[in-house]
């Protein structure tokens, strides 16, 4: 598994639409062949920042499948004019994971 994340920063002032077409461009991924799950987290610091998690079964699933895709052609529609500046986006295999139960 891979996780994808992206730090988000959004115009100020513009949050509220980027939540809503966020909602809207969250069935585009959640479409796509080996997608398993994301989360979209605002900072509490900062309320324009957020924090996208993806997790895909692997690497060419994100950066081949979805980037390549025509489906991402809509999520860029919808989404990418809110940024400024525009995210780095960085993949990473985990290395140690725990959950409480």
């Amino acid at each position: 598994m891979i996780l994808e994340v992206a730090i988000l920063d959004v115009i100020p002032g513009q949050a509220d639409q980027f939540q809503a077409d966020f909602q809207q461009a969250q069935h585009i991924i959640a479409a796509m062949p080996g997608y398993l799950g994301h989360e979209l987290q605002r900072c509490i610091e900062q309320p324009s920042r957020y924090l996208l998690l993806v997790h895909w079964q692997t690497l060419e699933d994100h950066v081949q499948g979805f980037r390549q895709s025509p489906q991402y052609q809509q999520w860029k529609t919808l989404l990418h004019h809110y940024y400024d500046p525009f995210p780095i986006v960085e993949h990473y295999a985990a290395v140690f994971s725990q959950t409480k139960r």
